[in-house]
């Protein structure tokens, strides 16, 4: 009890104890920091991937890379077939309803493609496939040389653009009359990839040349003849106008209009020939 109560041994006992505590407080507040300043460098020091990593992390970059690539190219592809097919369908519309025909012929001269307008002009329900020869086979130039061989020399020469005029007897014994305008096609870097013809059916523009130039050949005649008549019939009345005999008077008028019946019959004949050809030219018009 002695020890106990000795002032000196209770202030050691408290002494001890305050230090023991302020080294608890210490140790926890220095725990503390330490957590504190850990949880802030360990974002900096993190550890990276490591080097085993990088290969596969680069393929995987690649196949992305190379995936998007193929989806852009596949949808440029499919661009450019919708942008070929609208092409064709226009040049195939175009040429569908063209009122002149076209052909379009290879470098060794057989025919590839031909719109409506030309196998009606040419009277071949499918001629795709013949040679030159063979779709021109009837048909001959003005000057009587074979057309098939002056289209073929026209595209070795690739002369340019030239026409022909042409006589044609179709499959079904039909002459015609046919414009026809020849160009070779050749590609950038000329290389000849054949022939295209544009037809144009001239036949009855053939037919009214013809017509105008025997109207006109018939008038020529009926001028000729009208004039004759006149003169005729004019000294007719001169000679029945210094007639003194009777007879020689009814003679004369007779005569005066024996000839004004053959004038009126002439002028007859040509206006029936007029109206008859105007007929015939507004009936095939329609």
């Amino acid at each position: 009890m002695s020890l106990l109560t000795n002032p000196i041994l209770l202030r050691m006992f408290a002494l001890l104890f305050v230090a023991l505590f302020a080294f608890f407080i210490g140790r926890m507040v220095i725990r503390h920091l330490r957590a504190s300043l850990t949880e802030e460098v360990t974002p900096l020091t993190a550890p990276g991937p490591s080097p085993e990593s990088f290969p596969l992390q680069t393929y995987n970059a690649v196949i992305q890379q190379l995936k998007q690539q193929k989806h852009e190219l596949e949808s440029e592809q499919q661009a450019d077939r919708r942008r070929a097919r609208t092409s064709e369908n226009v040049s195939v519309a175009v040429l569908s309803n063209l009122p002149s025909g076209v052909l379009f012929f290879t470098p060794n001269g057989l025919l590839r493609q031909s719109n409506a307008a030309a196998r009606r002009i040419l009277g071949l329900a499918s001629p795709t496939g013949m040679s030159m020869a063979d779709v021109f086979r009837d048909a001959a130039t003005s000057n009587s040389g074979s057309l098939a061989e002056q289209l073929a020399a026209s595209a070795r020469a690739r002369s340019g653009p030239k026409m022909f005029e042409a006589h044609y007897l179709s499959p079904l014994a039909d002459e015609r009359v046919l414009e026809i305008t020849a160009a070779p096609v050749s590609a950038p870097d000329g290389e000849l990839l054949g022939m295209a013809c544009l037809i144009n059916d001239k036949t009855e523009v053939a037919e009214m040349r013809r017509r105008q130039q025997e109207q006109g050949e018939i008038s020529a005649e009926m001028a000729l003849s009208l004039r004759n008549s006149l003169a005729t019939i004019s000294g007719y009345a001169q000679q029945l106008a210094a007639a003194r005999d009777p007879e020689l008077a009814r003679h004369l008028a007779a005569d005066v209009a024996a000839e004004a019946a053959h004038l009126d019959r002439t002028i007859g004949t040509f206006l029936a020939s007029r109206n008859s050809d105007s007929a015939l030219a507004m009936a095939k018009s329609r």
